[in-house]
């Protein structure tokens, strides 16, 4: 593990970056073979989860409560509150648990999202569907 960045800086910067919307520098924090389990999305590669969610978002904005590791520091959770502006109208607001599963070079492999999809999905619908066609 690298000595000059924790992996819970690592998990604070995913959040900073999925804030600034910055996509690019998101999918890099993953290992090539990384994915993202969405109980919205389901499973899917961490490129693709991001480019649907950056196309269903006009704004996004998180704030971190807490973040927490696993006694051998492979697997980190971040408690976190969501505030979601969506492409195709409507905003929303949740809190959520990311749990995220790191390899030997401080990248993520996976990454699995916890929040109650109950209220969401009445502002959210299918705000996922891209241009081409359903994701």
């Amino acid at each position: 593990m690298s000595t000059t960045t924790s992996r819970a800086d690592i998990v604070r910067s995913y959040f900073e970056l999925l804030s600034a919307s910055d996509t690019a520098s998101i999918v890099a924090l993953f290992a090539d073979d990384g994915y993202v389990e969405s109980p919205v999305l389901g499973t899917m590669p961490a490129g693709a989860f991001y480019e649907t969610l950056d196309d269903a978002s006009s704004k996004n904005a998180l704030t971190v409560h807490r973040v927490m590791s696993s006694e051998d520091d492979s697997v980190h959770a971040a408690h976190f509150t969501y505030d979601w502006t969506l492409t195709k109208g409507g905003q929303i607001e949740f809190d959520g648990v990311d749990l995220f599963e790191f390899n030997d070079d401080d990248e993520i492999v996976s990454m699995k999202i916890f929040y109650d999809t109950h209220p969401t999905r009445e502002v959210v619908g299918n705000k996922y569907e891209r241009p081409d066609g359903p994701s």
